[in-house]
């Protein structure tokens, strides 16, 4: 039995959306950066491929089903594990209320120093990303894992912040990401941009992760390493027929 990883940003009405304009982010943390155009989604793909899921019976997983997985355990018929990266404003504004219609589960990956401080007003412009009270208003859909504190920044276009990091640094900053109250799964993680290098992933076992995700494309089996978990990015030219595809083991 395998299970697929899809891995989700931004949304926008495709109305609102110009994949050759730059997607600037704002977020808490002094870092600016842009959000490239393949890691969108317009609004009526993703209500497309929500509702092809829940007509077809699929279930999406929580990380427990997933963690007892890799422990051995079961997994749910046509299981998939819908993710979200980074908690943007159209989490809230888009996702969560298809999210809720369908009663799917999912899972936010959280870089807790990007957090604002209050609510803001969506914004189509650009990537802003949500308060601490905007992620605790929609616990009954998404439960939240690591995604660092202070390390989703990228240095160059093949390397992190994590990995030019000394590794008790890198120790350090999981540990601050875990200590935020929104953090229920401490023992999961994203590595950011996808990027990583075997010093990450052993600080990652040191500290007893249990589940790590990548951005490579692929299925997941119990062969799968459970601290390089590939995961399939949803992007806005992606077919329903592609889709499919990917989904279906």
């Amino acid at each position: 039995m395998a299970f697929s990883v899809l891995m989700y940003h931004e949304i926008r009405k495709e109305e609102d959306f110009q994949a050759s304009e730059q997607h600037p982010i704002d977020v808490k943390q002094d870092y600016n950066d842009f959000l490239p155009s393949p890691l969108f989604i317009t609004l009526e793909k993703f209500e497309q491929q929500m509702e092809y899921l829940f007509n077809n019976d699929f279930h999406p997983l929580t990380l427990d089903e997933v963690k007892a997985y890799y422990e051995g355990g079961p997994l749910p018929k046509k299981s998939v594990l819908l993710t979200f990266d980074d908690c943007f404003q159209s989490i809230k504004e888009y996702a969560y209320p298809i999210l809720k219609k369908y009663q799917f589960h999912a899972t936010a990956f959280v870089v807790t120093g990007w957090l604002h401080d209050s609510k803001s007003k969506f914004e189509k412009e650009k990537s802003v990303c949500l308060s601490i009270n905007d992620l605790s208003e929609m616990t009954d859909v998404f439960e939240y894992a690591n995604h660092t504190h202070y390390m989703h920044v990228r240095t160059s276009e093949s390397e992190s912040l994590l990995m030019t990091s000394r590794k008790e640094d890198f120790a350090k900053d999981l540990d601050v990401c875990n200590n935020h109250s929104l953090i229920k799964h401490k023992n999961v993680f994203a590595y950011p941009f996808g990027l990583f290098n075997e010093s990450n992933v052993s600080t990652l076992k040191e500290k007893e992760f249990k589940l790590a995700f990548t951005c490579e494309n692929g299925h997941n089996d119990k062969q799968t390493d459970s601290l390089l978990l590939k995961r399939n990015a949803i992007p806005y030219l992606m077919d329903i027929e592609t889709f499919k595809k990917i989904v279906t083991n």
